[in-house]
């Protein structure tokens, strides 16, 4: 019974996931390289939460998420985060109409489907916690009004690694709420030259509309309908676990690495982009591979070091490494 349910699930999800290839071409043909940010932002979307993008100054992270917003026909701000931002630049702001002798809400740049928060170490703790709980309640108070933001809503938040003067680096609570963080690299030579090439030819490419908002917010609903075995639960509660008490996994050298492990969110955002990443390659089932794929972007910033990791430059992608050689694969 159940291996027909999967074929079932399998023929609705090769049907369902046409549209990710579509995305993908448009991204493409705007997006040089940088195959692993474009497949984060799709999984971040199908999988409902936000991504925390990690990169130097350059690297086309604002350009992948408004090409990412046109691909869609959707709505996107982008919010340069500063130092002198307040939250109702961000939120919006009750403002007084002299014609109605009555106050209205004038909704800020936070109402749209994708949101780019450029920089958003650049800004203080209150503008930072204001974003923060749009994106955990899925909601804005204005005022003695609550508005709920619309679907899709995606947040793309930026931040820059190399400088640190003048930020305000994001509390290890707030970042825990992204679900994936992508760190951006440097394309290769070749697709150097081509970003060369179309910058220079002066018809720069458009991405056109592929797909609608409420095609996103139906394929969620398929996203979630994936099938996970008991086994793979399993595995990611390992997995999650050897994070948190490393020395029961034969893991005692990483007890003295790790300040803290994962929390239960980074169970839920692994299972979660696990899903998605099987309905990017159109499978109806979740296989341990899908999980090893998404290890590092779900995990990364959930994963405390001690000064003594630091001190032998120990970094949180040779910890989730070590992690995952060590927990048996069902």
């Amino acid at each position: 019974m159940e291996s027909v349910n999967i074929k079932e699930l399998n023929d609705r999800i090769q049907r369902e996931s046409a549209f990710v290839d579509m995305l993908s071409l448009e991204m493409g043909k705007v997006i040089v390289g940088q195959k692993r940010l474009v497949e984060n932002l799709l999984i971040g979307l199908l999988a409902n939460g936000h991504i925390l993008l990690e990169g130097v100054p350059g690297l086309a992270k604002t350009l992948a998420i408004s090409t990412l917003s046109q691909a869609i026909d959707a709505r996107f701000s982008r919010i340069q985060f500063t130092p002198d931002l307040l939250p109702a630049d961000l939120v919006g702001t009750m403002i007084y109409s002299q014609k109605d002798e009555r106050f209205e809400v004038h909704k800020g740049p936070v109402f749209a489907n994708f949101v780019l928060a450029d920089e958003i170490n650049r800004s203080p703790a209150k503008v930072q916690s204001a974003l923060l709980e749009a994106m955990q309640e899925r909601q804005v108070t204005i005022g003695d009004e609550t508005f709920k933001l619309p679907e899709p809503f995606l947040v793309m938040a930026t931040q820059n690694p190399i400088e640190q003067e003048g930020t305000y680096p994001l509390p290890e609570a707030q970042v825990d709420r992204f679900m994936l963080k992508v760190v951006v690299s440097y394309p290769a030579k070749e697709e150097e030259k081509q970003i060369i090439r179309m910058n220079n030819s002066g018809a720069f490419p458009k991405a056109s509309p592929v797909v609608k908002p409420e095609d996103i917010v139906r394929a969620r609903e398929v996203v979630r309908d994936v099938y996970m075995d008991e086994k793979i639960e399993r595995y990611i509660v390992d997995i999650v676990y050897a994070t948190r008490t490393p020395g029961d996994y034969g893991l005692g050298k990483l007890k003295d690495l790790i300040s803290f492990g994962g929390s239960p969110r980074a169970s839920i955002s692994l299972a979660m982009a696990a899903k998605a990443f099987a309905f990017i390659r159109r499978r109806g089932y979740v296989i341990p591979e899908d999980v090893r794929a998404v290890c590092d972007e779900v995990l990364r910033h959930r994963i405390g070091l001690t000064y003594e990791a630091e001190a032998e430059n120990v970094t949180t992608e040779q910890i989730i490494s070590e992690v995952i050689n060590a927990v048996q694969v069902p």
